[in-house]
C-alpha cells in the first residue's frame, strides 16, 4: 500500500504535480468504469435477447429440429456471455445478482463409480490435537471414456472317437454375417450410430480409430447393407400390424437422392405412416420413393381402408375415392390464421385462433381419457364450439375481399371443414396431423447430416432401419439394445415367430448388460 505523502511538506510545484496525477488515476478510472459499465449493459442486453428467443414460443416458426440445432447455438452462446459478464462485474456486482441455484439430475446409479478421496495432509491440528472426522460433502461430476474394442475368442473344441474315428464339433453359432467378423453388438453399434445419430460411416471410421481398430469404411457399408436385407422381414411385418388398425396417420417428406449415372441430385420422397397417439400399438413405418407421386401411398396402403389422418396434399385424394376416410389436420387450418395474425395483428384471425385454441384445449383435458369419453366429451363441448366457429367464418367469408390473406385463410378451412371436424365424431381419430409430423422429424436431421441418399435402395434400406429404431423408441426402448437381441435371435427365429421381434412385441430374451 502506497504511503500517504505529507501535504505541509511539499512544495507548490508538488502539490500540482500531485494534484494533475489524481486527476488523471480519477478520470483513467471513469473512463474504466463507463467502459466496464457500457460491457455489462451490452452483454446483459444480449443475454436478455438470447433468452427471448430461447424460451418464446417458436412452434409456428420452426420446426422441431430447427428449433434443437437454435438451441444448442443459444445455449452456448449464453454460457459464454454469463462468463464475459461475470468476469467484467465488480465483487459488489456479483452478489447484488440474483441467486440461481442449477437443479441437476442425479447421476443414475448404475453408471460405475471410482472412489477419489480428498483428506488433510495429516490428522494433526496446529495446536497438536488430534482432529476427528465428523462428516463429508460430496459432488459427482460426469466422466467419459472414448470406446474401447474387445474381442470374443470362441473355442470349439474336436472330439473323436478312437474306435470309429467320428469326428464331433459343436455348430458354429448362426451370425447375421455369415463367416464376418462383427458381433451383434457392433453391427448394432453402427446401425444406431448411422440411422439414430446420425453419423455418416466416414464419421464413424474415425471414431473407431481413434479406438484402436481402423475399419474401412467399404467394410462398414458392406455389413449396413447386409443388415438392411436381414431386417426388412421385420419392418413388412410391422406394415401388416399397422395396417389392421383403423386409424393412421400419413406424411411425406423430401430427401435429395444421387440420380442414375449422373453427378447430380434429385428430390425423392420419404413417407410416414404411424398408429395415433390414442392407439395401443405404438408404430412408425417410412418408406423411401423416387418422387411424390400418389400412387407411392396407395402401392402401401393396399387395400386398407379406414380412416387416415393426413394433409392437404392431392395425392392421397385417389385413396379417398376407394374407401378411405380423409381426417383433416386442424393444425394446418390453424396455421393459416397464425401466419396472418403475425403479418398484420388481423382482428379476424385472432377471434379465429380463439375459437381452435378453444378447441385444443378440449383435446387437451381429454387426451388421457378412453375413446368413448372423449368422443362424449367432444360431442357435448367440441362440437357446438366448432359449430360456431363454422358460421362465424361463413359470415366474415361474405365480408372479406376475395384473393386476400383473410379470404384464403377462411377458405382453406371451410373447403375442408367436412374432414376437418370428422374427428369429433370419433373418439379414436386426433384433431390434427402433428404426430406424424413428429415422427418424421429424425429425415431432417439425418439429411442435415448425410445430405443425400446414395441410392434408391440406400435410400429404402435407412427407412428400414429408421423404421425399427424409431418404432423401438416410440415402445419405450433403448435402439441400441433393441436391435443387438433382434441381431441375435434373427438367425434362429422361426419365421411363424418373427412377430415375436417387432418392437411392440419385444422382450430381451439375454439378461446380459449392454
Amino acid at each position: 500500500m502506497t504511503q500517504r505523502p505529507d501535504l505541509d511538506q511539499l512544495s507548490t510545484e508538488q502539490l500540482r504535480a500531485l494534484a494533475s496525477e489524481l486527476f488523471d488515476r480519477v478520470e483513467n478510472k471513469e473512463r474504466a468504469l463507463v467502459h466496464r459499465d457500457a460491457v455489462i449493459e451490452k452483454l446483459t442486453h444480449e443475454v436478455a435477447i438470447l433468452k427471448r428467443h430461447k424460451y418464446a414460443r417458436r412452434s409456428e416458426q420452426l420446426d422441431a429440429v430447427q428449433g434443437k440445432l437454435l438451441d444448442e447455438l443459444i445455449d452456448s452462446d449464453l454460457a459464454a456471455i454469463e462468463a464475459e459478464l461475470d468476469q467484467a462485474m465488480t465483487e459488489e456486482q456479483k452478489a447484488a445478482r440474483p441467486k440461481q441455484k442449477p437443479k441437476r439430475a442425479s447421476l443414475p446409479p448404475e453408471l460405475p463409480r471410482t472412489l477419489i478421496h480428498h483428506e488433510p495432509d495429516n490428522a494433526q491440528c496446529q495446536c497438536g490435537c488430534q482432529l476427528k472426522r465428523i462428516g463429508e460433502d460430496i459432488s459427482e461430476k460426469l466422466d467419459y471414456v472414448p470406446g474401447e474394442f474387445t474381442v470374443e475368442r470362441h473355442i470349439r473344441g474336436k472330439w473323436a472317437c478312437d474306435k470309429c474315428e467320428t469326428l464331433t464339433q459343436a455348430p458354429v453359432p448362426p451370425q447375421v454375417i455369415d463367416k464376418g467378423i462383427p458381433t451383434a453388438g457392433l453391427l448394432a453399434q453402427v446401425l444406431v450410430a448411422k440411422y439414430a445419430d446420425h453419423l455418416p460411416l466416414y464419421r464413424q471410421e474415425r471414431i473407431f480409430g481413434r479406438a484402436g481398430l481402423e475399419i474401412p469404411r467399404s467394410t462398414l457399408a458392406e455389413w449396413v447393407g447386409a443388415c438392411g436385407v436381414q431386417l426388412q422381414p421385420l419392418v413388412d411385418a410391422l406394415r401388416n400390424t399397422l395396417l389392421e388398425h383403423r386409424v393412421l396417420h400419413a406424411d411425406e417428406t423430401p430427401v435429395s437422392m444421387l440420380a442414375p449415372g449422373k453427378k447430380k441430385t434429385h428430390k425423392a420422397y420419404v413417407w410416414a405412416y404411424c398408429t395415433t397417439p390414442f392407439s395401443d400399438l405404438k408404430a412408425t413405418i417410412y418408406d423411401f420413393t423416387p418422387s411424390r407421386a400418389g400412387e407411392h401411398a396407395r402401392t402401401f396402403l393396399g387395400g386398407w381402408q379406414g380412416k387416415l389422418v393426413c394433409d392437404d396434399y392431392a395425392g392421397y385424394k385417389a385413396g379417398f375415392d376407394k374407401g378411405i376416410t380423409e381426417i383433416g389436420c386442424m393444425a394446418h387450418a390453424r396455421r393459416k390464421f397464425y401466419d396472418l395474425h403475425e403479418a398484420n395483428k388481423s382482428e379476424l384471425a385472432a377471434k379465429a385462433l380463439e375459437y381452435i385454441g378453444g378447441l385444443y384445449e378440449i383435446e387437451r383435458e381429454t387426451k388421457d381419457l378412453p375413446p368413448d369419453k372423449r368422443q362424449e366429451i367432444r360431442q357435448t363441448r367440441a362440437k357446438p364450439l366448432a359449430d360456431t366457429l363454422h358460421q362465424w367464418m361463413l359470415v366474415h367469408c361474405q365480408k372479406v375481399p376475395d384473393g386476400s390473406g383473410t379470404a384464403k385463410a377462411l377458405n382453406y378451412s371451410l373447403k375442408r371443414w367436412e374432414a376437418l371436424t370428422r374427428y369429433l365424431d370419433d373418439g379414436a381419430v386426433p384433431i390434427d396431423n402433428n404426430w406424424v409430423e413428429n415422427q418424421i422429424r429424425p429425415w431432417a436431421l439425418g439429411r442435415s447430416n448425410w445430405l443425400f441418399a446414395g441410392s434408391l435402395r440406400s435410400g429404402q434400406r435407412a427407412a428400414a432401419v429408421m423404421t425399427l429404431v424409431q418404432s423401438a423408441k416410440l415402445n419405450g426402448h433403448d435402439p441400441y439394445a433393441y436391435l443387438k437381441d433382434v441381431l441375435i435371435r434373427l438367425p434362429t427365429q422361426k419365421n411363424n415367430a418373427i412377430n415375436e421381434l417387432l418392437p411392440h412385441n419385444w422382450r430381451p430374451a439375454r439378461s446380459d448388460k449392454v
